[in-house]
């Protein structure tokens, strides 16, 4: 009789482990997109201007796998089943390496560290204090930068950035979308101050 509860308690162990199993959902990975023209041809004849992007920080709630959705009582959602396909800083400075090398044709743009080209003429160094979405609402973005002359190590410009754009729809893919159009809304306001340092 022992042997017999013991055999019906197994089986209806690992046939509620594999329900569980097969009711699990799948995990959806993302990444951001950088802007999608192509650069413009240069005309520049003089020397092209190097310049360095990075480094880029994150919020440390924000460096992990799992998105991340502030909620309206300050507490935060994690998305177990929607992630980063890469680390997210590493995702976030190739945007804005790329979308700075489109906006910026006549610079030589470098993603940190730039040390197997050498030496770079400007620095950009970006602090984001947040990059978040409000859940079927708003994604936010928030962030320090400064233009570092490399040369003479002093400092040329520096800025303090806030972009919050509408959700298209209640998703995750509408979310990851907006936040690449924030990156891009901010890659504009890097390369206009690169502008005015020319």
């Amino acid at each position: 009789m022992a042997n017999r509860l013991s055999k019906w308690l197994i089986t209806f162990s690992t046939g509620t482990l594999l329900s569980a199993c097969l009711s699990t959902p799948p995990t959806d990975f993302y990444v951001l997109e950088p802007l999608s023209e192509p650069p413009p041809l240069s005309t520049a004849t003089e020397k092209k201007r190097q310049i360095g992007i990075g480094p880029v920080s994150i919020p440390a709630l924000l460096e992990r796998k799992q998105i991340v959705t502030r909620l309206p009582d300050n507490s935060v959602k994690i998305a177990e089943f929607h992630q980063w396909a890469s680390p997210l800083k590493d995702n976030v400075a190739q945007v804005l390496t790329h979308n700075l090398a489109t906006l910026q044709a006549d610079d030589l743009i470098r993603a940190y560290p730039w040390s197997a080209y050498g030496t770079v003429d400007y620095r950009i160094i970006i602090d984001i204090i947040r990059f978040d979405t409000h859940p079927e609402k708003t994604v936010n973005f928030e962030a320090r930068w400064a233009i570092m002359n490399e040369k003479n190590h002093t400092l040329v410009s520096n800025g303090h950035s806030k972009i919050e754009h509408k959700l298209d729809a209640p998703s995750y893919p509408s979310a990851v979308k907006a936040l690449s159009r924030v990156l891009s809304e901010f890659s504009q306001e890097l390369s206009l101050a690169l502008d005015k340092i020319k």
